[in-house]
């Protein structure tokens, strides 16, 4: 039972990085109807530049603020530039266009940082937080950290006129434009801050995983899973789907023997096959009805 309960603890405090990554992903679909496969690589290139912060002498929390802010420029930067030219283009071009960004991204950080495995540092420490070991203190500040995340989103989106108007670019732009919501705009913030988003998931988890160009494969793979059994259409749905995802992680790799720590990927995998053949808009995702 206590191998059982720390498992859960576990894949709760990693379900909570799947369930930030899985949110990214669910507001750029949102903002542009396409999933980004560069968000992992944006989440990478961000802890990169945090890691280099710190070694240049700033503290943690200067470094992490910093980053979110240089991350939120970028994206929004990357919307203007490299999307909105392209944004009336064939499907394929996006994802042409989101591969490349992906492939340039992770040669760029290996170019300026090497590939060599580097540690990152945690602001929580490692120790465990009870007696019985069930979860360390990064492991609860993970949690911590994305739980005020979430809490601040709820409340930007639901009491803010900038997140009203972003909902509304994102639900029906046309009739946003009508009542005179710059909703190009919209579109940019949305992808600043699903870049901010993903980078605050790239500096919790690179203390867990280590810091190298191609850690966040494995996590984009687990987020877009989140994503997909939540709903590509729900920003809720995208973190409580992140958290299962998490749980389901941990208790198959410990519990089921064949998985092991090898073939976890595979379960992601699973899901979205499963959940893209039973259930395709996720499980409080909207189906979307296309009027003939």
């Amino acid at each position: 039972m206590e191998l059982l309960l720390q498992q859960i603890l576990a894949g709760l405090a990693t379900g909570t990085i799947y369930a930030c990554i899985a949110l990214a992903i669910v507001m750029t679909y949102q903002a542009i109807g396409h999933l980004n496969f560069a968000q992992g690589e944006m989440a990478m290139f961000s802890t990169f530049i945090a890691w280099q912060l710190t070694q240049w002498g700033a503290p943690y929390w200067v470094a992490f603020f910093v980053t979110v802010a240089v991350s939120f420029a970028g994206g929004v930067l990357i919307e203007l530039i490299v999307l909105r030219p392209i944004q009336h283009a064939p499907v394929l071009s996006h994802v042409a266009v989101f591969i490349g960004l992906l492939a340039i991204l992770n040669s760029l950080a290996g170019f300026l940082w090497d590939f060599n495995v580097k540690p990152f540092p945690t602001p929580f420490g490692t120790a465990p937080l009870f007696a019985n070991g069930f979860i360390d203190a990064h492991q609860a500040g993970m949690i911590a950290v994305t739980l005020f995340l979430l809490a601040f989103l709820y409340v930007f989106f639901r009491f803010t006129r900038v997140g009203l108007a972003m909902r509304a670019a994102a639900h029906d732009p046309v009739s946003a434009r009508l009542v005179g919501i710059r909703v190009g705009w919209m579109t940019a913030l949305g992808w600043g801050m699903a870049a901010a988003i993903g980078a605050i998931a790239g500096m919790m988890i690179a203390p867990v995983v280590f810091l190298e160009p191609n850690m966040m494969l494995g996590v984009l793979l687990y987020g877009f899973a989140g994503a997909v059994l939540g709903g590509l259409t729900s920003p809720a749905g995208a973190v409580i789907g992140g958290l299962i995802v998490g749980v389901i992680e941990n208790l198959a790799g410990t519990f089921i023997p064949v998985i092991g720590g090898e073939l976890k990927l595979t379960i992601a995998l699973a899901i979205i096959v499963v959940v893209l053949v039973m259930k395709p808009q996720g499980l409080l995702g909207r189906p979307v009805l296309h009027r003939v």
